[in-house]
């Protein structure tokens, strides 16, 4: 079957057909033995510093990190330490170069330390780093939110996603004065104890059912769908009618891999929600500004009552934020009695690199530009896959993408979860190996950005042509 081209294809659902190819796991998490030393092909990547680091570090962070899916658990091996990142590409303590489509998770759309942005926050860290109190660049970002992002009328500035898909959920139960909540399978909206339920990202990644120490009077109200199976959500609302505050959903999902919406998926939640009303929240804190300067709800013209936002926005700076229609807003203190507050909240760093960010991307050709070289990537490694005689599926849409070593198609957490990880393992450590950072999980989408060449692309394609060939 051929592969998907043009914009903002849906192909992660298309598999690529290819001899059959049986999982070593059986598709559970692989558990991956490679020294820090490892050679394929007569290559060999030398970790010694990061291992040398990563070994102090267990003693002083849990499992060295403080962020999971960093630990390499799921794919195995040495985790690699960083030391610079420029554009395109990110050097480690051991000086290997890679060319990086994890951008920080998201954030890095115009490339990583790119020097509008570190010239800018170099005179906004002259006048000093946090007030506690308001400044001007608040109202520049929040007006930029506000003028691209369709359903936001009114914004909360505050320091991740978590905090933005509490903030945002805590608003919701406010204003529709009910407490039930929808999410769906492989959905991750951040480590808050309502949301850890068939939750995505590292919960996925390690192979978690649902995290010890959350209360079971804190998930009590979440209820649970598959992705893209309406008539399941359906079901949920006819079992519980006029209880639901609200559905909370990735838009496109990138936290199970990357997995579209079905045509007329998010309609239906649309119409749904509205009938019965719901509130529905699109967490676009990965696909915000990344699908389009107005987000998935652009891209798909849909418009969410609430939207929680965060890595593009601040531009490589911890940020989030929630917004949406100005009735709702307003329900938030200080002017509500929706209680919600954050020490750096709006702080002058991570606004000014979120403003120059975003002043970026309307730059004509910004998102053409991001599909295009999204596309041949994606369609190079299917291709070679194919070649190589791999099952394989993925796709993208604009600057997002992922893929699969499952001949799919995929259509949610389910589908994604067929894939045999010990080969994405295996495919990942390769790719190192050539010089290519990929996020170290099958269950984690990619990212592209502006700073990427078309040689970049070239040289990535090339790389998973020799690695698809010797896994």
């Amino acid at each position: 079957m051929a592969t998907f081209t043009g914009v903002g294809s849906h192909s992660s659902l298309l598999p690529v057909s290819a001899k059959p190819s049986r999982s070593r796991s059986g598709h559970r998490r692989a558990s991956v033995v490679v020294r820090n030393a490892i050679s394929v092909e007569k290559k060999s990547l030398k970790l010694d510093k990061s291992e040398e680091i990563f070994t102090a570090a267990k003693e002083l962070l849990p499992g060295g990190v403080n962020s999971p899916v960093r630990a390499f658990r799921s794919v195995g091996g040495q985790p690699i330490v960083f030391d610079s990142v420029k554009g395109s590409r990110m050097w480690d303590v051991d000086g290997n170069e890679y060319v990086d489509y994890v951008g920080s998770w998201g954030p890095a759309i115009i490339g990583h330390a790119d020097d509008k942005v570190n010239a800018a926050l170099i005179e906004t860290l002259k006048k000093g780093t946090s007030f506690g109190a308001p400044c001007l660049l608040e109202n520049v970002l929040a007006e930029a939110v506000i003028a691209a992002v369709p359903s936001v009328e009114m914004v909360r500035f505050v320091n991740s996603g978590t905090e933005a898909c509490m903030g945002a959920l805590r608003l919701a139960r406010a204003f529709t004065g009910r407490e039930k909540i929808i999410k769906f399978e492989g959905c991750y909206h951040g480590h808050a104890d309502p949301f850890l339920v068939k939750a995505g990202s590292g919960v996925a990644t390690l192979g978690l059912p649902d995290s010890p120490g959350v209360p079971k009077a804190a998930t009590s109200e979440t209820l649970t769908a598959p992705y893209n199976d309406i008539d399941a959500v359906k079901l949920l609302f006819e079992s519980n009618k006029g209880e639901i505050a609200a559905v909370i959903l990735e838009p496109v999902v990138g936290n199970a891999g990357f997995i579209t919406p079905k045509p007329g998926f998010l309609n239906a939640l649309r119409e749904i929600t509205k009938e019965n009303g719901t509130l529905l929240i699109f967490d676009e804190v990965m696909t915000g500004f990344r699908l389009a300067y107005g987000g998935a709800q652009e891209y798909f013209n849909i418009t969410p009552d609430l939207t929680t936002m965060g890595k593009v926005i601040g531009g490589g700076l911890p940020v989030g934020a929630y917004g949406g229609r100005r009735e709702i807003m307003e329900m938030v203190a200080p002017a509500g009695p929706m209680y919600q507050a954050g020490t750096l909240s709006g702080n002058p760093l991570a606004m000014t690199a979120g403003i120059h960010t975003l002043k970026r991307l309307t730059e004509p050709g910004c998102y053409e530009y991001l599909d295009n070289i999204t596309g041949l990537l994606v369609n190079g490694i299917l291709d070679a896959g194919k070649q190589a005689g791999h099952e394989m599926c993925g796709g993208h849409i604009r600057g997002m993408f992922g893929f699969f070593f499952t001949s799919g198609p995929v259509y949610n957490f389910e589908d994604a979860k067929k894939s045999d990880t010990g080969k994405f393992a295996r495919f990942h450590r390769g790719m190192l190996e050539e010089g290519v950072y990929l996020a170290p999980s099958q269950f984690e989408a990619g990212f592209t950005s502006l700073a990427h060449t078309s040689k970049d692309i070239e040289f990535t394609v090339e790389a998973a042509e020799k690695v698809l060939k010797r896994i």
